[in-house]
């Protein structure tokens, strides 16, 4: 708490900001009849714009078992839901948007050229617009950025720091705004207040990453034509953590202050993504509103005392592994069950898990040798992902029969030079992690309350 307080008096302090250090080229998102398209990149794939950080395999695994503890403890986190639940029976209430043929799609990037094994977008912020590298997240509720002057500290990031002097848009919050007394429910933590009465927001994580600064107000930019005024967002001045080399995070959780809460009204409250693999020069995308896919199937958002409202729940039913059913009782599937792209490897419960590997490796080691377990890993073969002919495909099935059949790449990662190994690992919680969606298209229709899959989108 005194380092709260300490913070809080530095953050008063703080006075002016330096010029911003050159302008930023504008992104590459498209405006068509469905809408924004706005790509996806992972930072490391082969269209990624962003300057290479090295990242190592075993580096990767370590930030992913440290998402993975930030999701155990804000599901085992004890929270007033009396405000979220009224916020999550109003999304439910807004209908219409599904088959509007209005959206918005932002290209969508691979991160591992600025240091994070996920997923970035590249937003406009501020008048004139500059152009950053947002980490997209649909396990955040809130969305920040790094900004001068950094009163405190900022990690290294690849684009300028965003200066708030220098929009003519940017407005920073009173401790009285109701902005900032929706900040509890959207971050967990109680804001606190300068003493020039401007309103501080805190971002923490359970892997003690953190962002602190004050929450503001300016103009999004999507693409050219789509502004969008009065963006709540965090001007960080105090960012430290796994963070990677990005600008900040795009929190995209169901709350008052997401950017989704935004562009509902003309968008509605639904967004999808399609994840790209490293190795592809296909490439991946976010889109604001649904586009009409018609191959989706869908499973319902599961909602109620036991789910965190700021997370996306839905319902596991079976796992099946080359055709065959794991031989476990129904009650096994009976787990919270989160999808999130911030998370790469996909976690299940010890008891699916050790069924899914066994029926796994009965099969691969008939015909692969296997080799020593790798990290978090315990089942892992000799040779590489695109070498193994056959691969067994594993279904995961949903409530309502939706489902994500896995292919070879998919089902494996390859962890070193000739080894591969099966990309699932054990948790309490089941998490479906953003390796085992790449290339389907993800849909969160939050106003009608269900989650869709579709294969082979990534176009």
């Amino acid at each position: 708490m005194a380092f709260v307080w300490l913070l809080v008096f530095c953050l008063s302090l703080a006075v002016g900001v330096e010029p911003l250090l050159a302008e930023l080229q504008g992104s590459k998102l498209e405006v068509n009849q469905s809408g924004i398209h706005l790509k996806v990149y992972h930072v490391q794939g082969p269209e990624s714009s962003l300057t290479p950080n090295f990242l190592s395999f075993s580096d990767f695994l370590l930030r992913d078992e440290e998402r993975v503890k930030d999701l155990n403890s804000i599901l085992a986190k004890s929270i007033d839901r009396s405000g979220s639940s009224s916020t999550a029976s109003a999304l439910s209430q807004r209908s219409g948007y599904w088959f509007s043929g209005k959206s918005l799609s932002i290209p969508l990037n691979p991160g591992l050229s600025i240091g994070t094994a996920n997923y970035y977008v590249r937003i406009g912020i501020g008048t004139p617009a500059n152009y950053y590298a947002m980490l997209m997240d649909t396990g955040s509720s809130f969305s920040w950025i790094q900004c001068e002057p950094c009163a405190i500290d900022c990690h290294s990031q690849a684009d300028p720091l965003f200066n708030p002097s220098a929009s003519k848009t940017y407005k920073s919050l009173s401790c009285d705004a109701p902005e900032c007394s929706s900040l509890k429910e959207a971050t967990l933590n109680n804001p606190s207040c300068s003493a020039s009465n401007k309103c501080i927001y805190e971002a923490s994580y359970s892997d003690k990453s953190y962002s602190i600064g004050f929450l503001s107000k300016d103009l999004l930019t999507l693409a050219q034509s789509q502004t969008f005024p009065n963006f709540v967002y965090g001007c960080g001045q105090d960012n430290e953590g796994l963070f990677g080399r990005s600008a900040g995070i795009l929190g995209l959780a169901p709350s008052k202050l997401s950017m989704l809460a935004l562009v509902s009204s003309k968008y509605g409250y639904a967004f999808s993504y399609c994840l790209p693999t490293t190795d592809t020069t296909t490439g991946g995308f976010l889109t604001i509103g649904i586009r009409p896919v018609s191959s989706y199937k869908f499973t319902p958002m599961i909602r109620g005392p036991n789910q965190n409202p700021n997370l996306y729940h839905l319902r596991l039913t079976s796992i099946i592994v080359a055709g065959i059913p794991l031989r476990v009782a129904a009650a096994q599937y009976r787990v919270p069950t989160i999808i999130d792209s911030g998370t790469v490897i996909t976690r299940l419960p010890p008891s699916l898990y050790s069924a899914l590997r066994d029926a796994f490796v009965n099969i691969m080691s008939k015909k692969y040798a296997q080799a020593p377990g790798y990290s978090i890993f315990d089942a892992c073969f000799r040779g590489t992902v695109k070498s193994f002919s056959v691969v067994p495909e594993i279904q995961m099935m949903f409530q309502g029969g939706a489902d994500l059949t896995l292919g070879a790449s998919n089902v494996l990662i390859q962890v070193d030079e000739g080894v591969a190994c099966l990309a699932f690992e054990l948790n309490q919680e089941a998490i479906i992690g953003n390796h085992q969606q790449q290339t389907f298209e993800v849909a969160y229709d939050v106003s009608n309350s269900r989650i869709g899959f579709a294969a082979n989108a990534c176009h």
